[in-house]
């Protein structure tokens, strides 16, 4: 900037020479044109004209997303924090303030769809994470199907169920879909975008070709849901057929259930977008949570966070609540923000290094950023028991525990359980994989009083163990612990190397 200055008050001109942000701007642009000529170059080697037009349309949308990132990039969009406020009352309503609903009849207006796009990588599985069984041998898919199907046998009605699949996700889906055939329930699917990884030095697309291998694409995030439910049809399907309010969850939330009361009070406020939130804890510090920014509702994330703010974003005193990804969104809403190409929801950039050791980036978005476009969006402080994700085997430990019950397919907290707080359980990298998780329990113990449970090492359980209070269990490295059959431990440490006696 120096050499700028100087320039000017020499009052010399050189036009050849660009200042650092014009030639940032420069080197932006052209990778914009570098990257549309190579989208079209790609699209042009498709020869069946329907198959073109579509991939057309889908690196149309990534093209957006990129050019939107090369924006941010030069530009910086860290929110200006001074303009980041608390929610006023009106933009979060606590769920004891709705009216219960006495009436089921706008159940004939909803459609229940589930977001299928993840693996089941991080818990040691194959496949997508929806075929993870989670409780009395049923899966993920297996527990919502059952809900939805009970939701429309108890009400007469006719709620259909849909996944948003991923290119990762989408056969094997199909395939386990089938054995619902015979089940009172109308299951539809549908394939989230697919786009091209970015190589990180040259800001081109990986893939050469279309028919390119899967490695070099990914699916670019949940908040691609409102395209791809617009480019395969389901949208003016489900419009077309009635339907007029559609309740998103992650497939992996296994407390996220149809609820009357949110349904009735979204049709009688007129809102487009309801976002469930719930109270934030110390286990909950990086969710998104809602912001007032300049009048208007917002979900902030962790990424947009200047750094030098995020102590103050991760307290729980100024952001007290965070998203749960449930959300009641109006279906012609979704059509006519579309069709106005208003979608410009915040990039989120991912950094990736592949096995091959090249750097890739790949744009996302999240579904949730999308509130500011709808009309008298608002969020709903729920209970906990709305949100019962399982991320990793210590979530799989507590919603197989006694903790829970099973009723028509929803997950019920046991009466007997004196807190409505869940126990804080932290298990160590032996129980990472399902296989492992499983094979180092007889059976899961009894954790009706337990508060926090810490488990490292090479530790085993017997059937019929009861924890109680705060249990530490700590095997040293190139030890074994075993708690023996029924055994109870309450407020206990265990470390070393040993195998408790029967007691």
């Amino acid at each position: 900037m120096s050499n700028q200055s100087t320039e000017k008050s020499s009052g010399s001109h050189h036009p050849q020479t660009l200042s650092a942000v014009d030639f940032h701007s420069a080197t932006l642009g052209v990778a914009a044109n570098t990257m549309k000529n190579e989208l079209s170059r790609m699209a042009h080697t498709i020869q069946d004209m329907k198959s073109r037009r579509a991939f057309q349309n889908e690196m149309d949308n990534f093209f957006i997303l990129f050019t939107r990132y090369l924006n941010e990039k030069s530009k910086g969009t860290k929110l200006n924090w001074d303009k980041v406020k608390e929610p006023s009352p009106e933009q979060i309503i606590p769920y004891k303030k709705i009216p219960k609903c006495d009436n089921p009849e706008y159940l004939n207006k909803l459609a229940v769809l589930k977001l299928n796009g993840g693996l089941g990588t991080t818990m040691g599985c194959i496949g997508p994470k929806s075929a993870i069984e989670v409780r009395d041998g049923m899966t993920f898919l297996d527990l919502s199907v059952r809900q939805i199907e009970y939701l429309n046998s108890k009400h007469d009605v006719n709620v259909p169920f849909i996944l948003m699949n991923s290119f990762n996700t989408d056969e094997e889906t199909k395939r386990i879909v089938h054995k619902y055939s015979s089940h009172k329930i109308n299951i539809l699917t549908f394939n989230q975008s697919r786009y091209p990884r970015i190589n990180k030095e040259s800001l081109l697309p990986m893939t050469r070709s279309p028919n390119a291998d899967i490695s070099q694409w990914y699916p670019p995030g949940h908040g691609d849901l409102f395209e791809s439910m617009c480019n395969s049809g389901i949208l003016d399907q489900l419009i077309s057929e009635g339907k007029e309010y559609l309740f998103v969850s992650n497939v992996d939330n296994l407390g996220a259930v149809v609820d009357l009361n949110i349904l009735q009070h979204m049709v009688e406020s007129d809102t487009e977008f309801l976002m469930e939130v719930t109270d934030k804890t110390k286990a909950d510090i990086k969710g998104g949570t809602l912001i007032d920014y300049e009048g208007t509702v917002r979900l902030l994330e962790v990424a947009q966070v200047p750094p030098e703010h995020m102590e103050e974003f991760k307290s729980i005193k100024k952001f007290r609540i965070f998203n749960t990804n449930n959300l009641w969104i109006n279906l012609k809403a979704i059509k006519r923000i579309n069709d106005e190409k208003e979608f410009n929801m915040e990039v989120i950039a991912n950094s990736k290094t592949l096995e091959s050791g090249e750097k890739v980036i790949q744009l996302e978005t999240a579904v949730g950023a999308a509130i500011k476009h709808f009309k008298n969006a608002h969020g709903i402080n729920v209970p906990r028991s709305r949100f019962l994700p399982v991320k990793s085997t210590s979530d799989l430990f507590l919603v197989t525990s006694d903790l829970y019950s099973l009723n028509h397919g929803e997950l019920v907290m046991n009466p007997k359980r004196l807190f409505e707080t869940v126990p804080l359980v932290k298990l160590g990298d032996e129980f990472k994989k399902v296989s492992n998780f499983l094979s180092r329990f007889q059976s899961i113990p009894g954790i009706l009083e337990l508060d926090h449970l810490t488990v490292t090492g090479d530790v085993r359980f017997g059937a019929g163990v009861t924890l109680k209070g705060t249990v530490i269990i700590v095997a040293n490295h190139g030890s074994r612990i075993d708690i023996p059959p029924h055994s109870l431990l309450e407020n206990k440490v265990v470390s070393g190397n040993l195998v408790l006696l029967e007691h």
